[in-house]
């Protein structure tokens, strides 16, 4: 957490050659949590189980050619986990989302502006079966750690359904998300790779419905 503040206080590249050492140390450190938390996951979505940290850690390295902020490195560290066959094809699966950056710590998942095939099967699954995504978005410890569902939506009802359609709000959707900010003392605990597979825990019905539609 220390490195990453330095990071964002200091992102040039003179300045991270210099710390070079620090990064691979915070780095390997990561890839340990990433390895752990797939452990932790594993024992409730037995499907994540083929990767490593290596398989699902981004890199810290900014792409910066289409980007006004030429800062060349993220001040974050990420790792998307999912149940994909492929590391190629780890944005096409609803997964865990671990973003740890000091100050913006956060616990996520769903489907992110899903391409237009698994968008249609998603508001499929939701149109045939309301009760079933209701009762997820409503349960007890998806309330507890992520509250209401996110994501960008359409102004008008999507071209399939009728304006009336009693899960309309749901079918506007064109992302459907789930996120949970941590605190940087939830962060430093001891306790913080249990939270994280608390977390997912609660996470997992939501991801395996938007999977569900893709099956």
């Amino acid at each position: 957490m220390q490195f990453l503040a330095d990071l964002k206080a200091h992102n040039d590249r003179e300045w991270f050659v210099a710390n070079k050492p620090r990064y691979e140390a915070a780095h390997n450190e990561f890839l340990q949590f990433t390895d752990a938390l797939i452990g932790e996951i594993g024992q409730f979505d037995p499907g994540i189980r083929h990767y490593t940290a290596k398989d699902c850690v981004f890199r810290v390295y900014r792409d910066v050619r289409f980007s006004k902020d030429k800062s060349p490195y993220k001040t974050h560290f990420g790792a998307h986990v999912t149940s994909a066959p492929k590391k190629s094809e780890i944005h096409s699966r609803a997964g865990y989302y671990l973003h740890l950056e000091p100050g913006a710590t956060m616990l996520a998942g769903g489907a992110y502006l899903p391409e237009s095939k698994w968008l249609k099967a998603i508001r499929q699954e939701i149109a045939y079966n309301t009760t079933t995504f209701q009762n997820i978005l409503n349960d007890k410890d998806f309330q507890k750690y992520f509250g209401e569902m996110e994501g960008e939506k359409l102004k008008k009802a999507p071209g399939e359904y009728p304006a009336d359609h009693p899960a309309i709000e749901l079918l506007k959707h064109k992302s459907f998300l789930a996120t949970h900010q941590c605190t940087d003392v939830q962060v430093l605990s001891d306790d913080f790779l249990k939270h994280c597979g608390n977390v997912f825990r609660a996470l997992h019905p939501f991801d395996a419905f938007l999977n569900r539609a893709m099956d």
